[in-house]
């Protein structure tokens, strides 16, 4: 079988410093790109995080601080990786959490906007927890039966997910799925957009998920003491929290969320003023 795609996914994995998107840096990542003609190309590279490597982190990877001390920094390969990711969807494992938010961030820091519009976005893990929920190396043998060899390194822990997409197309064509609000569907197919409308939580306003909407589709806080406010009711009532969050460790692509909303309640205001 091969992918129905009506132009490129990347399969991508990221090894890096740690779990944190704003604070931690890749140290290694891989891209299995597909086109739409079933040719592929494969692209595995370490990056030097010019930050240190924790050695509880090197025990999962492999990846030491010598091993990575010559290579070039993320910045030196941004715009070759750019390039190649142009036009094209993602996918990977766990990549809507992970993956995509610290990619996007490091593009950020080097002024880089790779944006996502338009873009179909298959978090296999995703399918696999709302289909049979386990782990990586367990998707592997159910769905493939293999053993995955080398699990946490970028290259194989990349071609299992890709071949675990497929066998789940496979497996789970025309299968039934009922969501929690009980309606029945059959979301599993060889098209990139249904899988990424599955394997996508929606409910996101930004990657990470700090800022989601709620029942009205209104942009709510998800974190701290404003949990379950809407963002334009609390930076009217409390304005130095947009600088708060501005200056705090959130994620590049969280700022430029509440920045874009800010920007639109500030016109939205201005509207108003011209019309009374």
């Amino acid at each position: 079988m091969q992918l129905n795609l009506k132009r490129p996914i990347a399969f991508f994995d990221i090894e890096s410093t740690g779990t944190n998107v704003v604070k931690d840096r890749i140290v290694e990542i891989c891209f299995y790109k597909i086109m739409p003609d079933g040719s592929t190309e494969t692209r595995l590279r370490k990056i030097n995080p010019t930050i240190p490597i924790p050695p509880e982190v090197i025990a999962i990877h492999g990846i030491s601080n010598e091993d990575v001390a010559n290579e070039p920094t993320f910045k030196q390969v941004a715009k070759s990786l750019f390039d190649f990711l142009k036009d094209c969807d993602l996918a990977g494992y766990n990549s809507n959490k992970f993956d995509i938010p610290m990619l996007i961030e490091e593009f950020l820091r080097c002024d880089i906007d790779f944006s996502l519009k338009d873009r179909s976005l298959v978090d296999v893990q995703n399918i696999f927890h709302k289909m049979e929920p386990r782990t990586l190396k367990a998707a592997y043998k159910f769905y493939c039966n293999k053993e995955l060899v080398d699990a946490h390194t970028a290259e194989a822990d990349t071609i299992a997910t890709y071949e675990i997409l497929m066998s789940q197309i496979e497996r789970y064509n025309d299968t039934e799925y009922t969501d929690h609000d009980g309606k029945v569907s059959k979301p599993i197919s060889n098209d990139m957009e249904a899988l990424y409308q599955f394997s996508y939580n929606h409910r996101n306003v930004d990657l990470v998920g700090h800022i989601v909407y709620n029942a009205k589709g209104q942009e709510s806080f998800n974190f701290g003491k404003h949990k379950g406010k809407t963002v334009d009711d609390v930076f009217k009532k409390e304005p130095q929290y947009y600088d708060w969050m501005m200056n705090a460790d959130f994620p590049l692509s969280t700022k430029n969320v509440i920045k874009e909303i800010r920007f639109r309640a500030l016109e939205n205001a201005n509207m108003i003023i011209k019309k009374q």
